[in-house]
């Protein structure tokens, strides 16, 4: 839909859109906005690349206006997260995460829980991977297995119902990913194993590791090739940081293996990577691609022999 009203104080026409918020003829991409924030009926937009932009004069307009900006914002961000299972309930809410707290739409999927707030910090909590669950008075709070703590909570009637469906959920995913798990199969010379999103277990991957390194090969029914890393900490670490990077961009290779240039050009990618840390991490020790070919296996072995 189209509105009229001023931007940083000239008439303009605008239209918001799946990915961005056009100004007559310019695209805001929603990968460039960093904060959006009401007040007194004018709409204030902190970007990263062109300071701060303010949106008025919309009149009567005004409230379809932020829902729909708030709506397509939301909907841009669940695309970065990869989000395309069952929605379960859609609430608002306070949150909590270590990004800052606020007041936000919070969703609970058949396989996670997801907390947009009106910033770039909106994030995808994977129930897969959680530790504890619990309700006190009207906070939820999510403990995950690597020790972070999430809360949402004050979203009225539906508090309760949000906990007890969520703690359900959460079971039902472990249960599910432990199952399917149990039959994935473990390739040569591949020693660890693990899942993308619970829901799709014909989609996995292998891991082996050498000293200070690991190669990971994706079984997702496309071109194979296998993905190496080099990193400091401890095997166990990298192997939990791993795990949740994979079950964070599903199949969606390329977004660990595209350089900082090509990551720039493609703006869905772009706000993948800035809220999804785990991805971040992985990026930050790629050590680059084996394709399936003439001498793999040697050139395999070389890599991971210490």
């Amino acid at each position: 839909m189209k509105y009229n009203g001023q931007v940083s104080g000239n008439e303009t026409v605008i239209v918001i859109e799946k990915e961005g918020i056009r100004f007559n003829d310019k695209l805001l991409d929603y990968a460039d906005v960093e904060s959006i924030l009401p007040i007194n009926h004018r709409i204030r937009i902190r970007t990263f690349s062109q300071g701060e932009l303010e949106i008025s004069m919309l009149g009567f307009s005004y409230d379809g206006f932020w829902e729909e900006l708030m709506d397509c914002f939301g909907n841009r961000s669940l695309e970065s997260l990869f989000v395309d299972e069952e929605q379960i309930m859609l609430c608002e809410g306070e949150y909590t995460i270590p990004q800052g707290s606020g007041r936000g739409k919070i969703a609970l999927y058949s396989d996670s829980i997801c907390v947009l707030p009106q910033t770039c910090h909106a994030i995808r909590i994977p129930l897969c991977f959680t530790e504890r669950l619990w309700l006190d008075g009207y906070s939820f709070h999510i403990l995950m297995q690597t020790g972070e703590q999430f809360t949402v909570g004050k979203m009225g009637y539906d508090t309760k119902p949000f906990a007890e469906r969520a703690e359900k959920t959460a079971l039902q995913t472990k249960n599910m990913r432990e199952n399917a798990l149990r039959d994935t199969p473990l390739n040569e010379p591949f020693e660890e194993k693990g899942l993308f999103r619970t829901k799709r277990p014909e989609q996995y991957w292998n891991a082996s590791f050498g000293a200070g390194c690991c190669a990971v090969e994706l079984y997702t029914g496309e071109d194979a090739a296998t993905y190496l890393y080099r990193f400091s900490e401890t095997r166990e670490q990298f192997l939990k940081k791993l795990e949740i990077a994979m079950e964070a961009m599903g199949t969606h290779r390329e977004v660990i293996y595209m350089s900082d240039e090509q990551l720039s050009e493609k703006s869905l990618y772009l706000m993948s990577v800035n809220r999804t840390p785990a991805v971040t991490y992985l990026r930050e020790r790629s050590a680059g691609r084996l394709i399936h070919g003439k001498n793999y296996n040697e050139r395999l072995k070389e890599f991971l022999r210490p």
